[in-house]
Formats: structure tokens, C-alpha cells, sequence
């Protein structure tokens, strides 16, 4: 019989639900138990046991003395997943840390060392490579099926509203660390990576809107070079009213592909066009939690069957310093006013 693993969540604000429902879905199926949540603010403790029915802890250090814990869910805001992540460790709990990784990319690398050094699994919640029309396409890009790529963009035209950003702190460099490139498009970014490889050399213009009283990015174009020969774009924004699908172009020298949201369109050469459609909400509206929570149970069953193989998870924590690496070029770049080497 599979062990049942027991999972604790730290953090209890927006990023919750998806988690959840996931962790709901694997208690049916006997593959995991939820021991409870904890967050420093008693109004979301409370919201959250009245809503989940759920236990929660007033104190971290309670959560991680709880009989059973394997697991802990690190989903409070970036610059708390350093601290979070290595109590948690301390005590021998493997980590899912929701993305980014965190603050800043040297924080960032601190995570996934401390987490090497300590010996416990550590996996990142990018759950946009686990939707499965994306699985379909990093397969076909494994085949051959497209050739040589040669040209790949992303584009993400959201919309936040002022509710978004009316909880202290929203879109401020000292919260969260960076605005559309690390708290929204960050999803596209690294999938369009581990789709198509590391980003080689990068040109980006940015700026902040006059729509909300931030000081972070919410407009970003660049330019990419990648590493394999391909180039292409990327346009990233928040201002984009009422939000549309996010997409992903690639071409390549025997077949074209464009995922949008998760509506997967191939056309390779000689064959008939293949189509997967599972929607194309996304969270691009003011909503960002309108999508189904699918490819999060996908991730937690990868993250679940690394923990019990001993093995590396498909989206380990080292797998997620590509995407921070490469959004601080960008930014860079458009601060600089030049190109920037990767």
C-alpha cells in the first residue's frame, strides 16, 4: 500500500484554494492527509477552518511538531518562503513553495542550497507545466515533431483591478519582490523555458502604468535570444482590460504549435492539425484564481511520488532559478538600456 503522506500548509491567503482542493482530492484516494494550516493572522485562521473544515495551528512551530507531517506548503508572500522554508527544514519537512521561488534571485539560491544541505525534497509551484496541453507539447518538442525551433514567444495581456491591489503591500518591490515579470507572468516565462531551453541573451523595455500606486513593472516588451539558436519576444502586462489567455508561440523548421491558456493547437509537417482543448480562462482577469484546480493536483501527485521514490520532483527548486534569473536580465536590460548575457 502507497504511504500516506501528511501535508501542513504556511500561508492562508489567496494561493490557498487550488492547494486544497488538491490535497482534498488525494484524501479521498488515500494518498495523502491534511494535519492543517497556519498563518500569523487570526481572521485567516479562522476563515479558513470555518471554509475548508480544516485544523489550524497559532504558532509555525506547532504545525511542525504535528504528529505525521511530511510535507509543508509554503504560501505566504516571496519574502517570507526563506524563513518559512528553513524552519520547516530544520525540522525535516519536505517543501512545496509556491512561486517565485522568492524575493530575489540570491534568496532564491539560498532556498534551494539550504534545502540541499538539509536533505529534504523541495519543489516549486508551477503548475502551468502540468496542464496537460503543455505536457503535450514539451512531448512533442522531445519528438522531433516540429524540427529545429526557430522562432518562440510569449505574450500575457492581463487585467489586475484596484481591488488587486488594494491588500497592503500589492505590487511593491519590499512584498513581493517584482511585479508582472515575478508575481504574473512568471507562469508563461518558465514555461516557455522548459519548453524551449535557457534564454541566451535578452533586450526589454519597462515601465509602471499611471492606473495604480505601485512601484514595480506592470508593462514589460523584450526581446530573446535562446540558447539553442531560436528568437522571439516576450509582452507582459497587467493593464490589458478585462484580461486575456495567456500565450505561447513556437515555430519551428517542421511544424508550428500555439498553446493558449490550455488550448494546445499543433501543426506539424505532413500530419493533420492536432487540437487539445481544456479552456482558455486561465487567470487572466480581474479574478486571478478563476481556473480549475487540474494541473495543481498533477503537480502535488509529481511532488508526492518524488518524496516516496527519493527522487528529484519534474519541478524541483532548482528547476525554478532559470525563470528568476532570467527576469532580473530583463529588468536589467531595461534599465540599462542595453542587451544583457545570460
Amino acid at each position: 500500500m502507497a504511504r500516506v503522506l501528511g501535508v501542513g500548509m504556511v500561508g492562508l491567503g489567496m494561493a490557498v484554494a487550488p492547494h486544497a482542493l488538491a490535497l482534498r482530492d488525494f484524501e479521498g484516494a488515500g494518498r495523502a492527509r491534511f494535519i492543517g494550516g497556519f498563518s500569523p493572522s487570526a481572521e485567516r485562521r479562522t476563515a479558513f477552518a470555518a471554509r475548508w473544515q480544516a485544523p489550524v495551528f497559532d504558532r509555525l512551530e506547532a504545525l511542525l511538531a504535528a504528529p505525521d507531517l511530511d510535507l509543508v506548503l509554503v504560501l505566504t508572500p516571496p519574502a517570507a518562503h526563506l524563513p518559512v522554508a528553513e524552519a520547516a527544514a530544520a525540522a525535516g519537512k519536505h517543501l512545496l513553495v509556491e512561486k517565485p521561488l522568492e524575493f530575489d534571485l540570491a534568496r532564491a539560491e539560498a532556498l534551494v542550497s539550504m534545502a540541499e544541505r538539509a536533505g529534504v525534497t523541495l519543489g516549486v509551484v508551477f503548475q502551468h507545466r502540468f496542464r496537460p496541453a503543455a505536457l503535450r507539447l514539451k512531448a512533442a518538442l522531445e519528438a522531433g515533431l516540429l524540427g529545429d525551433p526557430l522562432s518562440a514567444s510569449a505574450t500575457i495581456r492581463w487585467w489586475r483591478d484596484a481591488n488587486y491591489f488594494a491588500q497592503p503591500g500589492r505590487g511593491m518591490k519590499a512584498r513581493d519582490g517584482g511585479g508582472v515579470l515575478l508575481t504574473q507572468a512568471i507562469h508563461t516565462i518558465d514555461l516557455l523555458l522548459h519548453l524551449m531551453g535557457p534564454v541566451a541573451e535578452v533586450a526589454a523595455f519597462a515601465r509602471t502604468s499611471p492606473l495604480r500606486a505601485i512601484d514595480t513593472e506592470d508593462i514589460v516588451a523584450a526581446t530573446l535570444r535562446f540558447a539553442g539558436g531560436a528568437i522571439g519576444t516576450l509582452d507582459a502586462t497587467t493593464v490589458a482590460r478585462p484580461g486575456f489567455p495567456e500565450r505561447i508561440e513556437i515555430a519551428g523548421t517542421r511544424g508550428s504549435a500555439m498553446l493558449v491558456a490550455e488550448r494546445l493547437e499543433l501543426h506539424a509537417e505532413g500530419g493533420s492539425p492536432e487540437i487539445i482543448d481544456h479552456g482558455n480562462a486561465g487567470g487572466g482577469g480581474a479574478d486571478p484564481m478563476a481556473f480549475d484546480h487540474g494541473p495543481h493536483r498533477t503537480l502535488h501527485a509529481e511532488m508526492l511520488d518524488a518524496i516516496v521514490e527519493g527522487r528529484e520532483p519534474r519541478n524541483s527548486g532548482a528547476s525554478a532559478l532559470g525563470v528568476q534569473r532570467l527576469i532580473g536580465a530583463l529588468l536589467r536590460a531595461a534599465g540599462e538600456g542595453r542587451f544583457v548575457t545570460l
